[in-house]
């Protein structure tokens, strides 16, 4: 079994800049980054948009070939209402010269048959330069659900797409673990990887709140991290999505991003211990 890979997604720690978001996740021990290099437009939220600033380019390539680091996807190309996916190409190609292998999306519109059109002309754009479209479905989105993602992707029908999931949204949309084994397995490249107490259902607004600003690391709060991730394929990279304002605030960029990485493994490697010893008693039992 191939050991898993895993990254820093750059809404861990926003206020990076791609280059120092590379070396900060060299000196942490990631083996690769995710860059939000097409904006979403929230207040006061920084712009590190590549294919428009050369020397920001030209600092992250550089960042990525010192460091060994590589880019595994770039973010966030929305699908909204009036949206022409060609707009999105300069982006596109920029974060394919930098190595990207993955592009993430999600649906802001009701109009479904809108949603996937653009979606299957983003996988058209995205083809040539070597890149997957991964949909995220967002609980408070237009597509927030596992079975809503699922029916653009098939409904497109493009084979360059695939299917993102965040373990902080798949546990507020209320989705079920077993409804991942239905899915084809080449639709899972990487995953977002947070935990979080409670459901959307109990204050929306504190969850958007929450999922902004306070996620909380693997095994503290009430998501089965390791269910989900246990019903994709081992090479789907686990992506460290964990925004903590307070958390950032005491212990420092390097701080924060290495104690994720380490709380997120010592989870993973606790579960798996778990699933070991309990298939040994299962064992046990049957050949007494």
């Amino acid at each position: 079994m191939a050991q898993r890979q895993f990254s820093l997604a750059h809404l861990t720690v926003l206020d990076c800049p791609p280059p120092e978001l590379i070396r900060l996740a060299a000196a942490a021990g990631y083996d690769c980054v995710g860059l939000r290099t097409m904006p979403l437009g929230l207040p006061g939220e920084p712009r590190y948009e590549v294919h428009a600033d050369s020397r920001l380019a030209r600092e992250t390539k550089a960042a990525l070939a010192a460091t060994g680091v590589k880019l595994l996807d770039i973010e966030l190309a929305m699908i909204v209402d009036g949206l022409d996916p060609r707009g999105l190409l300069p982006a596109l190609q920029a974060g394919a010269d930098l190595g990207a292998r993955h592009v993430l999306t999600s649906i802001w519109t009701p109009n479904r048959s809108f949603a996937v059109d653009a979606f299957g002309s983003l996988c058209d754009l995205a083809r040539p330069l070597g890149l997957t479209v991964n949909l995220e479905f967002v609980a408070w989105a237009s597509c927030s659900t596992l079975a809503s993602a699922a029916d653009i992707i098939r409904a497109a029908g493009r084979s360059n797409a695939g299917l993102m999931i965040d373990t902080f949204h798949f546990h507020h949309a209320g989705d079920l673990i077993e409804d991942l084994d239905s899915l084809p397995r080449e639709w899972f490249h990487y995953a977002h990887v947070s935990d979080d107490r409670g459901r959307a259902a109990d204050d929306v607004e504190d969850c958007k709140r929450r999922g902004r600003e306070a996620r909380l690391f693997p095994g503290e709060g009430d998501i089965e991290i390791a269910g989900i991730l246990d019903r994709m394929p081992d090479s789907v990279v686990c992506a460290v999505e964990l925004p903590h304002l307070q958390r950032l605030a005491n212990l420092g960029r390097r701080g924060f991003a290495r104690t994720c990485l380490q709380r997120t493994r010592r989870y993973l490697a606790e579960c798996s211990q778990k699933r070991s010893a309990m298939s040994q008693e299962r064992g046990e039992v049957r050949l007494g």
